[in-house]
């Protein structure tokens, strides 16, 4: 395994399972000290940092002031902090008309404010250092029309915005902002998604499976290497061709 990462300070937020989890393990392999947050589960947590022996530490999204000192705390620690992966969000399916407004609230102040809480704390020491990468990750609801997830659908949405203009304010500093955009991937979250649901999509995908959380985290990781030195404000399509079959 390349250790590119080596002596490189990286944060994943919800780090404690499906396409967090292969974040977090992907950098730990490749050298970087890795610190995860995680909300409830810390039974899951633990297991994540007795396997690639990164850090866990229980930090909520709508918490801005336990954001900020958790970011102070890593700085305070390492010295540095050079990549932030915003991977933390939640779903609360329901048609629209039938959707409490504090389940929209819910996922928007999560998926949305709750990147953005973090991408603001990061920055600091970032533009401080004159160099990092944070990498959103997005979802392929913020491109394409899903049936019950206009919730979800408008956080995913909003944060590829969010990530092109932040990527305007940052980039002069050579603070690499970009976004990744997973598909149907094998994780507890789509394991929740109906039968015929899925059905109907693999039949769509050009590999005929949903990817592995692993193929995501690839890509995050190239994104936060020097590798992708010249990429800014971008957003990377990992759907074994979904999208680009639509319509």
């Amino acid at each position: 395994m390349n250790r590119d990462f080596e002596n490189q300070t990286v944060i994943v937020t919800g780090g404690s399972r499906g396409i967090g989890r292969a974040v977090v393990e992907c950098f730990a392999q490749r050298g970087a000290r890795v610190f995860f947050t995680y909300h409830q589960n810390a039974d899951a947590a633990a297991q994540v940092s007795t396997g690639c022996g990164a850090e866990a530490i229980a930090c909520p999204q709508t918490d801005g002031a336990a954001i900020e000192a958790t970011v102070e705390q890593v700085v305070k620690t390492t010295g540095r902090l050079d990549v932030l992966v915003n991977n933390a969000g939640i779903t609360s399916d329901n048609f629209l008309m039938l959707m409490p407004h504090e389940d929209w609230q819910r996922v928007l102040d999560t998926n949305l404010n709750g990147a953005c809480r973090w991408c603001k704390a990061a920055s600091r020491p970032m533009l401080s250092a004159r160099r990092g990468s944070i990498i959103n990750i997005a979802s392929i609801s913020g491109l394409v029309g899903v049936m019950g997830q206009t919730n979800y659908a408008a956080s995913k949405g909003a944060l590829l915005a969010f990530t092109r203009a932040l990527a305007a304010e940052l980039g002069g500093r050579n603070i690499r902002v970009n976004a990744v955009v997973p598909g149907f991937i094998e994780t507890d979250m789509s394991a929740r998604v109906p039968r015929q649901i899925k059905q109907r999509n693999i039949e769509r995908i050009l590999p005929k499976r949903f990817g592995q959380p692993a193929e995501v985290a690839s890509v995050v990781a190239f994104l936060a290497s020097d590798a992708a030195s010249y990429i800014f404000g971008q957003t990377i399509i990992v759907d074994g061709g979904l999208t680009a079959t639509a319509g």
